[in-house]
């Protein structure tokens, strides 16, 4: 299929925002004698190509889980590696970024990122905030778990003021309060790497999601597979509770 006919489809389609769950970096290195850190590079350079490929596919939001609250448990050099790869991500990649119009956004608390990290972060967001074109949103120092933890702390904070009342207080409030409170919820997650599961990553917003679960590693997953995946979303019927339309 053309992009021509896949760029009609998904507009025909509900696809708006795809969320990626990037696993198997460690794995694909390991296979092929290499360190870890080798994976981690290799799968960088697949953010920048699958980035590319969501924006000529006229996709509007891409939700990348990039670090987690739980990968801090990884040894020492691994998440410094980590760290060093995304400063390098950033200055190399940055300037193609804002030239194609991209915005980058974020999930998570990066206030316990190493301060190089954080201030390059913070520049990114700043420096792209005005774009108008494919949303990029980042889950750096990410949990679902918290994120649901604060927002309803957040909640409370606000009813206690008078800002909001409790009688009033549904999903679609807790959803206001969340980082992802300005776009919309994910239609699709694709989790690479052959594991089944959401590790902690939008578990609010994944409610009535599709799930694609490639086997195949993340350094391994193109622009081919990207569309793969896109195509058997587009091929679902989504009822969201409800029955099949006659």
């Amino acid at each position: 299929m053309n992009d021509k006919n896949l760029i009609e489809l998904i507009k025909n389609s509900s696809l708006n925002h795809i969320a990626i769950i990037m696993d198997g970096n460690g794995r694909w290195a390991q296979e092929r004698g290499l360190d870890r850190s080798k994976g981690h590079s290799a799968g960088m350079q697949k953010v920048v190509e699958i980035i590319e490929v969501a924006q000529k596919l006229e996709i509007k939001y891409l939700s990348l889980y990039a670090f987690s609250t739980e990968n801090w448990k990884r040894p020492q050099i691994e998440v410094s590696t980590l760290f060093s790869i995304l400063n390098t991500f950033i200055k190399n990649e940055l300037n193609r970024l804002i030239e194609n119009n991209v915005r980058l956004t974020l999930m998570g608390d990066i206030s316990k990122l190493p301060f190089t990290s954080k201030k390059a972060v913070e520049y990114a967001i700043n420096k792209t905030k005005d774009n108008t074109g494919l949303t990029v949103n980042i889950g750096l120092n990410y949990g679902s778990r918290n994120e649901i933890s604060m927002g309803i702390k957040k909640i409370c904070n606000d009813v206690r003021l008078g800002k909001i009342k409790e009688d009033y207080i549904d999903d679609l409030t807790l959803s206001k309060y969340l980082y992802t409170s300005d776009i919309p919820d994910p239609d699709l997650l694709i989790r690479t790497g052959g594991e089944k599961r959401l590790s902690n990553f939008m578990l609010y917003q994944l409610a009535y999601s599709e799930f694609d679960f490639p086997k195949i590693f993340w350094p391994d997953y193109g622009e081919k597979e990207f569309k793969d995946s896109i195509i058997n979303f587009i091929n679902r019927n989504r009822r969201f509770g409800g029955l099949n339309e006659k």
